[in-house]
C-alpha cells in the first residue's frame, strides 16, 4: 500500500542514495530522508560536493537515476516515465539558477511568459496579463517591454524569478539563485523570497553557500560527504 504524505507536507525523500560510475564508482548521496513543508524556505548548504546540487537535481525531477522515493504534493514520482514527469515540472515546479538564462533579444514580459506558452493551458493574451502581473509583483512593471539585455543583473534576476512564477507553480527550486549578485541585490532577492513563502503560499528550496541567506531562511538543511548532518 503506498504512503500516504502529511498534507502540510509538500516533498518527502525516504532513503534516497545516488551514485556515480565514472571514472569510478561513488556514492555521492546516502540515505537522505528530510520533509519540506508547505509555504517553506529552506536551504541547502554545505561545502562543494557535498551532494547538495546533485540532490536538489533528484527533488527537481531532472535526475531519475537514484535509489530511494520522493513525493511531491502526496504523489510518488519515483517510477514516473520521463514525459509525466515533464508534465509534472512545467505544472508544479519553478526553477531559479545562479545564472538567469533568459533570451537577452526578447522583451522581459516575452521572457516571462515562455513556460506559460509552453504548457499551453491558457490563450496568449491570459498569459500576457499574467506574465505583466508577475513583473509588477517583483517591482519590474516598468521594464516589461525592454530588452533583457538592457537591464542589470539583480532586475534579470527578478526577471527569472517571475517566470518561474507564471505557472504558480507548488515549490521554486533555487541553484545558487544569488550566487552572482552584489550583497544589496541578494538582499532583495531574499525579501522576494521571503515574501513569496510567508505571503504568497510559495514553497522555496534553495541551494546556496551565501551563510546569511541560509542563516535568514527558515530552516537550514547541512549537508556534508553525502549526507544529511543537521
Amino acid at each position: 500500500m503506498e504512503e500516504r504524505v502529511k498534507d502540510n507536507i509538500i516533498l518527502k525523500t525516504e532513503n534516497i542514495n545516488k551514485f556515480f560510475y565514472e571514472p569510478v564508482e561513488f556514492q555521492v548521496l546516502k540515505d537522505i530522508s528530510f520533509e519540506v513543508k508547505r509555504n517553506e524556505l529552506l536551504t541547502l548548504v554545505g561545502k562543494s560536493g557535498s551532494g547538495k546540487s546533485t540532490l536538489l537535481y533528484i527533488l527537481s525531477t531532472m535526475d531519475r537515476d537514484y535509489k530511494g522515493q520522493l513525493w511531491i504534493d502526496n504523489d510518488l514520482v519515483t517510477k514516473k516515465s520521463i514525459d509525466e514527469l515533464a508534465v509534472l515540472r512545467n505544472e508544479k515546479i519553478g526553477f531559479v539558477f545562479q545564472f538567469h538564462y533568459l533570451l537577452m533579444e526578447f522583451s522581459c514580459l516575452k521572457n516571462v511568459m515562455i513556460p506559460a506558452l509552453r504548457l499551453g493551458k491558457l490563450s496568449e493574451k491570459e498569459i500576457e496579463e499574467r506574465a505583466f502581473s508577475k513583473l509588477e509583483m517583483l517591482g519590474l512593471a516598468d521594464q516589461a517591454l525592454k530588452p533583457a539585455s538592457k537591464l542589470s543583473g539583480g532586475q534579470q534576476q527578478r526577471v527569472a524569478i517571475a517566470r518561474a512564477l507564471i505557472n504558480d507553480p507548488l515549490i521554486i527550486m533555487g541553484d545558487e539563485p544569488t550566487g552572482n549578485l552584489d550583497s544589496k541585490n541578494t538582499d532583495i532577492i531574499f525579501d522576494i523570497f521571503r515574501e513569496l513563502t510567508h505571503n504568497q503560499g510559495q514553497t522555496i528550496i534553495a541551494v546556496t553557500h551565501d551563510d546569511d541567506f541560509a542563516r535568514k531562511s527558515d530552516r537550514i538543511v547541512e549537508m556534508k560527504d553525502g549526507r544529511i548532518v543537521g
